[in-house]
């Protein structure tokens, strides 16, 4: 099995929509650190598991300095986001979208994750 990790930065802003009151529901912004985890049995024909930089086209050019609200279909907490950059990028079965230094989101596809950790 072949695995590989891509970390991304992005700078973004969002709103949280909340059934309870937070400052999280006021527009503000993050410096995001993002670490997406593919693996594949087999290496494509260039002899990789996904290109890095596919990876950061769909990623960091679809969120890097945009409100994530207008991009997004959904609430965009950091387990949303984490779970749709997994369902978006073929050979990922987990992203760990980091918000703050004291605050990281992970989804892991439990079919998909290995048995170890990179």
């Amino acid at each position: 099995m072949y695995y590989v990790k891509k970390t991304i930065e992005i700078s973004a802003c969002h709103q949280l929509h909340l059934n309870y009151q937070s400052k999280c529901e006021n527009l503000h912004g993050h410096n995001w650190n993002i670490v997406i985890y593919c693996k594949a049995e087999q290496l494509d024909a260039n002899g990789m598991v996904y290109d890095f930089s596919k990876i950061k086209t769909l990623i960091s050019d679809k969120l890097d300095h945009k409100n994530i609200n207008e991009v997004l279909p959904f609430n965009p907490t950091a387990e949303n986001m984490a779970r749709w950059i997994v369902d978006s990028i073929p050979e990922c079965y987990r992203a760990d979208v980091q918000e703050s230094i004291n605050n990281v989101a992970s989804y892991i596809d439990d079919n998909l994750a290995p048995n170890v950790s990179i």
